[in-house]
């Protein structure tokens, strides 16, 4: 038997192979990969890493853009709260220019007033008999004019509605009168005229009010 033995190894034939060994070549086997896999491989594993850092710029450029927007929208948002202040200063500058006067206006006007009827009253007693009187009047009405001229330069407007509808707004009732010839709700007569000082109410003026006269109208 051991002849035989050694004529089988001599023959080429060597001692048999356990099956835990042929396994273990079995995996040596499969570990080793062909360069085309390996290089596949490597391409795969770039391409991934690729798309990872193409992912992550992605990311960054959109909380990039999405920051830049809010800033934007806050400079946006800056520029039209100055806006709105520089109009509210704009508007306030220039209602103080147009009403500085308001105050002087209303201390002038018991002058006008008196400036008035002092040419009323020249004119209702008349002064033709006497040269020096006439020229008195004159220059008192002179200066009324003048004084009128210089008001409504400065954007002071009287308010004069005889004959008007009645307006709460500007004119003061001082009474309402029956008068069968005048419209009711009208301004029959003005007792003291009303001014304006750039379209603002200084003062109303005081008038007389047509009421509905409670006697019946004659038909012709």
């Amino acid at each position: 038997m051991a002849e035989e033995n050694e004529s089988d190894m001599e023959a080429g034939e060597g001692p048999p192979i356990s099956t835990s060994e042929e396994n273990s070549l079995d995996s040596e086997v499969d570990l080793k990969e062909s360069p085309e896999d390996i290089e596949n491989t490597v391409s795969d594993n770039e391409e991934a890493t690729e798309e990872v850092v193409e992912i992550s710029r992605d990311a960054a450029l959109e909380e990039a853009l999405a920051k830049l927007a809010e800033a934007e929208d806050r400079a946006l948002r800056a520029v039209a709260e100055a806006e709105n202040v520089r109009k509210r200063a704009d508007k306030a500058v220039e209602s103080a220019h147009k009403y500085a006067l308001e105050s002087l206006t209303e201390k002038l006007l018991p002058v006008l007033d008196s400036f008035e009827k002092a040419v009323e009253t020249a004119a209702d007693n008349g002064g033709e008999n006497d040269s020096s009187v006439q020229a008195t009047l004159d220059g008192i009405e002179l200066s009324y004019r003048l004084f009128i001229d210089v008001l409504q330069k400065t954007g002071i407007e009287s308010i004069d509605p005889t004959g008007e509808p009645f307006n709460p707004e500007y004119h003061e009732a001082m009474s309402m009168l029956e008068n069968p010839d005048a419209e009711p709700g009208s301004v029959l007569e003005v007792v003291q005229k009303g001014y304006t000082l750039n379209d603002r109410l200084v003062r109303p003026a005081r008038v007389l009010v047509a009421k509905e006269t409670s006697e019946p109208k004659k038909t012709p």
